[in-house]
């Protein structure tokens, strides 16, 4: 059996390590927006392709969060990481969680944005349809980027969202990632984790919501807290009814830079692991 390194890119030379772990519907391009405000001395950034998306689309694997966790503490291991913080955005937020419950001693901080919780995300029969149809609709992806975008996106910037979505991200995978972030249950195995745990949320993003994130996030981590961005999910309320996710890396890429690497900064080397 081959050993597999997940396709990476590295910016910054800092002492403090960061993975940087996309979501569903992106590769590693999601963070684009992001990188040149990243504080690179401070920092060192490697932001990754998961299995079946962007360098990696042809990657053979379960196309799970626990397999993404593993790869990323192989990849630490090569690396020469022997300590790092992760930040992952949607689904990216329950690959962080499941590295807490593989290797809590090896992480500094975790940040989600927008995080899936380890509960998972249940999704009632017509969203379900919807969101699982997505694997070979284009249309349905177009229907969860448009809400998830308020719905006053122009539709040349959807068609090219999904065009986008396509290209970087292999069917089976993209439908069998659906099953693991949204359908699977871990959180018992980090309730109580000591890590520093930081929460994003969009201010009015109905899906992802502060008040789920204060019940889930900060009630099983004691060092977790909750932040809202003031603007992420405002075009959101569309979605009440349908779920989805904000992109805060687009919508206030600033603020979201701000407030995770504040974050990460206030790491002195207390709150690890009991």
């Amino acid at each position: 059996m081959t050993s597999f390194t997940l396709p990476h890119e590295l910016h910054g030379d800092g002492a403090h390590k960061v993975f940087a772990v996309h979501g569903w519907f992106a590769d590693r391009s999601a963070y684009a927006s992001v990188l040149p405000d990243l504080d690179v001395t401070s920092f060192t950034y490697a932001v990754v392709d998961l299995r079946g998306y962007g360098e990696a689309k042809d990657a053979v694997g379960a196309f799970t969060t626990t397999e993404a966790a593993q790869d990323l503490l192989e990849l630490a291991d090569r690396l020469g990481w022997e300590r790092f913080s992760v930040v992952g955005h949607s689904m990216g937020g329950a690959v962080a969680q499941r590295l807490l419950a593989l290797a809590p001693r090896r992480l500094r901080r975790i940040v989600g944005v927008s995080p899936v919780p380890a509960s998972g995300l249940p999704l009632p029969g017509d969203q379900w349809e919807l969101f699982a149809d997505a694997a070979h609709r284009p249309e349905n992806r177009r229907a969860i980027i448009d809400f998830t975008a308020g719905g006053h996106r122009p539709a040349a910037w959807l068609d090219r969202m999904v065009a986008r979505s396509l290209a970087v991200s292999d069917q089976k995978a993209f439908r069998a990632r659906l099953d693991s972030w949204a359908g699977e249950h871990f959180h018992s195995e980090v309730e109580g984790a000591r890590v520093p745990a930081l929460a994003v949320a969009g201010s009015l993003d109905p899906a992802l919501s502060a008040a789920l994130l204060r019940d889930t996030w900060q009630c099983w981590y004691p060092l977790g807290e909750v932040r809202e961005l003031s603007t992420a999910g405002l075009p959101h309320a569309q979605l009440r009814s349908r779920g989805g996710t904000p992109i805060p890396m687009d919508e206030t890429p600033l603020e979201l830079v701000r407030v995770v690497e504040d974050f990460l900064r206030a790491d002195d080397g207390k709150g690890g692991p009991a």
